[in-house]
């Protein structure tokens, strides 16, 4: 910026107060701070989004390499899970004594999925009592609770009120 000292704003303040006149200087003292102020706050404006723009474009290079890195760790994950598939198929099908344990297996696997269905439609069937609600004009029309209330507040609500007299006497 420019180096201005006490002794040159001295003599700029002079040269303007012969030039302009002093009944023109204040106006004229007050025109030029307004055009700082809009020059400064312009400034300050250019600055905050050159900021913003090189932030917003750090924030994308970070979303590029954590995707790079989700991408990776999926493809390792698939193909590690590939291949512990593939032993398992493999040392599945090389013992010959599995085959007894895998027809027992189908036939208990028939009584769980059975088991399973009855167990989710009663799930279903206590969530549907458990979650139907009673509409909250129903429940104001025929007196029904519209929230919960604690017990000292229960109690001031039916607590009987007196005549309350004003005076001491």
């Amino acid at each position: 910026m420019i180096d201005l000292g006490i002794t040159k704003m001295m003599v700029i303040g002079v040269v303007a107060l012969i030039v302009i006149g002093p009944e023109k200087l204040p106006k004229v003292a007050r025109m030029a701070g307004n055009l700082y102020g809009r020059a400064q706050r312009y400034l300050n404006n250019v600055k905050s989004e050159v900021t913003r723009e090189i932030e917003l474009e750090e924030l994308r290079n970070l979303q590029k390499e954590v995707q790079e890195a989700a991408h990776n760790i999926k493809s390792d994950v698939e193909n590690s899970i590939a291949e512990n598939l593939g032993e398992v198929q493999n040392a599945w099908h090389d013992t010959p004594a599995m085959e007894d344990i895998s027809s027992a297996s189908t036939s208990f696997s028939t009584v769980s999925s059975d088991d399973l269905a009855r167990k989710a439609r009663e799930f279903r069937r206590k969530k549907l009592v458990r979650n139907s609600a009673v509409p909250g004009w129903y429940k104001q029309r025929h007196g029904g609770k519209l929230h919960v209330t604690s017990g000292a507040a229960r109690v001031a609500r039916f607590r009987p009120r007196g005549n309350i007299q004003n005076s001491f006497y």
